[in-house]
């Protein structure tokens, strides 16, 4: 359904300004009246990276005229892939300083506000009070959850967007006028179950195809014009290249914007989302090694059985010596318990240590009760033992 616009207009533009954004003055849709808003409007991005840098670099091209910027990462070279906002140079750098030296290139007119800070519970409301509209760029379930309810809470609207290997999808989300993120996700997956793009990856230009989406709805939103993806979820699979559209319907039994809210508040996003499972957690109490501890045990000869639970692209690009892949999926599901050796110790790692728990819990239910799993995962074994190895 069309809205109307979400913020008011400028007073003016100037000769500058007119010059800049002569291209949408030009649009009927748009013209001076639109561009005004895009001048006065505040927005938000929550997330510097694959989303966020097309993003942040649309709404500052297009004159939005304060932008804020949530982030307290710093820029890696494996970000460069995707996060076209930052460059070889800023390597090491905040990730909120970098985009912000990058929009100033874009656009020397737009207003910048950093915030390098994790988005907590502390200070979401308080961040959140001072913009129109909320562009969500975020990557784990946790903070998309509190994005949502800080949204909800504070009757502003936000774009919200997912990335996957070749996936993404996008929507609308205001209470105030349509469903809310938990109306379309009431729960989180199970721990372990949707692997993060870190750990299953994401192709770079798909990260433009989906932040650029976001851009589109928030300009739709902020000038009032088009039909905005409020109650409806865009999907698209870069492969096949379609897009689909499924109707999200408001949920009157939602938790936070249905008839009768049972959040009332923000709640303990961690603890409602879990990082892995309570088994998982059980399982690593007493049995959690270093990878310096991996190392001592390697060099006296320990006779153990190290098994590696990442995928086989994974594997290809870095291992620990020594070690042998029986992918954490095979594990959990059973069908490689019979391959888990029980005259050895199993040790078991990923690439940061969830993966490895939920291995670890799989096995010590199929009776390795003296299995470990190491810390970190090769990520530790890297920093810690050989940093000649790559990092991914």
């Amino acid at each position: 359904m069309a809205l109307p616009p979400l913020v008011e207009p400028a007073d003016e533009l100037t000769i500058d300004e007119v010059r800049r954004y002569s291209r949408h003055l030009i649009i009927p849709d748009v013209a001076m009246d639109g561009q005004k808003r895009l001048k006065n409007a505040k927005v938000l991005c929550v997330g510097a990276g694959g989303l966020g840098s097309p993003a942040l670099m649309y709404l500052a091209a297009a004159g939005v005229g304060t932008l804020g910027i949530v982030e307290f990462d710093t820029v890696d070279e494996s970000n460069l892939q995707r996060q076209i906002i930052h460059g070889q140079s800023d390597v090491g750098r905040s990730k909120a300083e970098s985009a912000a030296a990058s929009i100033a290139e874009i656009n020397p007119y737009v207003k910048v506000n950093i915030h390098d800070e994790v988005l907590t519970n502390d200070n979401v409301m308080d961040i959140f009070a001072g913009y129109d509209l909320i562009v969500d760029g975020t990557d784990n379930f946790a903070t998309r959850y509190m994005v949502n309810d800080a949204a909800v809470l504070l009757g502003k609207p936000y774009v919200w967007g997912s990335i996957f290997r070749f996936d993404g999808q996008a929507s609308v989300f205001w209470a105030d006028n349509g469903p809310c993120y938990r109306c379309l996700y009431p729960e989180p997956p199970p721990p372990g179950m949707v692997p993060s793009c870190a750990e299953g990856g994401v192709l770079g230009v798909l990260c433009a195809s989906i932040g650029s989406i976001q851009v589109t709805e928030a300009i739709k939103l902020l000038t009032g014009i088009g039909e905005p993806l409020l109650g409806r979820l865009m999907v698209y699979d870069a492969l096949e290249m379609t897009y689909r559209t499924v109707r999200v319907a408001k949920d009157p039994n939602c938790a936070i914007c249905g008839d009768n809210p049972t959040v009332t508040g923000l709640i303990d996003y961690d603890d409602f989302c879990g990082a892995v499972t309570d088994e998982a957690a059980s399982a690593v109490q007493g049995s959690t090694i270093t990878a310096a501890e991996l190392k001592d045990w390697l060099d006296a000869g320990k006779d153990i059985d190290l098994i590696d639970v990442r995928e086989p692209a994974e594997w290809e690009i870095v291992r620990i010596p020594g070690a042998r892949l029986i992918p954490k999926g095979d594990i959990v599901s059973g069908n490689a318990l019979s391959e888990l050796r029980t005259d050895k110790q199993a040790v078991f790692y990923c690439k940061a240590g969830v993966r490895s728990a939920e291995a670890l819990a799989a096995a010590k239910s199929a009776g390795l009760s003296n299995a470990v799993h190491v810390q970190g995962g090769v990520l530790a074994w890297i920093n810690q033992v050989d940093p000649s190895l790559p990092e991914y």
